[in-house]
């Protein structure tokens, strides 16, 4: 109890020290963070938050285990545990520069035109000190509506397994496409990154994406990556903000052209990789019209004591319309 204890004492945007703890609003800043613990998922490459996960893991496992004892099932129901995404041996990279171009043509008529709200699939790894890993699949859907509510609808799905059982993060066994959760938010006054709509200038962007990132200094090419991901949880960019985009990564350095990849929704794109710090990234963009499909992060070392491999996927996310 008490490394729970812990976990939301740091967790809090608001400390019990801090001004304006108590019956006011909270300030900008809190909000901001109040809203990154809600929506935000965590990396596991920090020790913190494999701890929260480990916490969220061990119960998963438990439940499991229980599950299968007491419907007396002796093998292991379909649980996503995806494989990195191959290159193709027999493609050839297609640099950022030339995608950005094609990208800037493909948004000469504007179309599509950017909207607040998300549909993704998402993989996320839970570790646990003494439990094997367990990756939960599920699909998220936001939509935004005309008095500034937004209603989210989270699903229990691996469409690699379709129709099958499926685990969910509250660690109960669920039948493919089970609605885990809809909540109706209310109206938020914050038009901070990355609730405010991205600007469709590669400067501005940068910014942009620096304060959605809550840095107060420039980005690195790793802290660049999650920034766009957590802008993607938030908006389907438009042709113009997609193209404003694959600019500024074609001028990011550290993104390696690797060649052609099928994403696990079957679409076709291109693969850009980065080798940061313990993990690496792999972005997923569409050959024609330069939109990132996905991201997707792998160790690049074990960790034994999580019972983790080099190669294993830590997350995914694979965005559509």
């Amino acid at each position: 109890m008490a490394d729970e204890l812990e976990l939301l004492r740091r967790a809090n945007p608001v400390p019990v020290d801090g001004p304006h703890f108590g019956d006011g609003p909270l300030d900008h800043h809190a909000e901001r963070h109040l809203n990154r613990l809600l929506h935000e998922r965590p990396s596991p490459v920090r020790r913190r938050t494999r701890l929260a996960w480990g916490l969220a893991a061990t119960t998963v496992v438990a439940a499991l285990v229980s599950a299968l004892l007491f419907t007396g099932q002796t093998t292991a129901p379909a649980i996503a545990a995806p494989r990195p995404l191959l290159v193709r041996a027999d493609s050839t990279p297609v640099s950022l520069e030339t995608l950005a171009e094609r990208a800037r043509a493909a948004a000469a008529d504007g179309a599509p035109k950017l909207r607040k709200g998300t549909h993704v699939q998402a993989w996320s790894m839970g570790m646990s000190d003494d439990k094997p890993p367990i990756t939960l699949p599920e699909e998220r859907i936001v939509r935004w509506h005309a008095d500034d509510s937004h209603t989210e609808i989270v699903v229990a799905t691996d469409p690699r397994h379709p129709g099958r059982p499926v685990l969910s993060g509250e660690g109960e066994l669920v039948e493919d496409g089970h609605v885990l959760s809809r909540q109706t938010y209310p109206p938020s006054w914050s038009d901070a990154p990355p609730q405010s709509p991205p600007p469709t200038d590669v400067t501005r962007l940068r910014a942009y994406l620096q304060e959605a990132g809550y840095s107060k200094t420039p980005l690195n090419t790793g802290e660049l990556l999650d920034a766009v991901a957590s802008l993607l949880d938030t908006w389907a960019l438009g042709a113009r903000e997609s193209a404003t985009l694959a600019r500024l990564l074609a001028d990011t350095e550290g993104l390696r052209p690797l060649g052609q990849v099928t994403d696990r929704l079957g679409r076709r794109g291109q693969a850009y990789v980065y080798d940061g710090p313990g993990a690496r990234r792999m972005l997923i963009m569409d050959p024609v019209t330069g939109a990132v499909l996905g991201l997707e992060t792998t160790f690049t070392k074990a960790e034994p004591e999580y019972g983790v491999k080099a190669g294993d996927v830590m997350s995914y996310s694979a965005w559509m319309r």
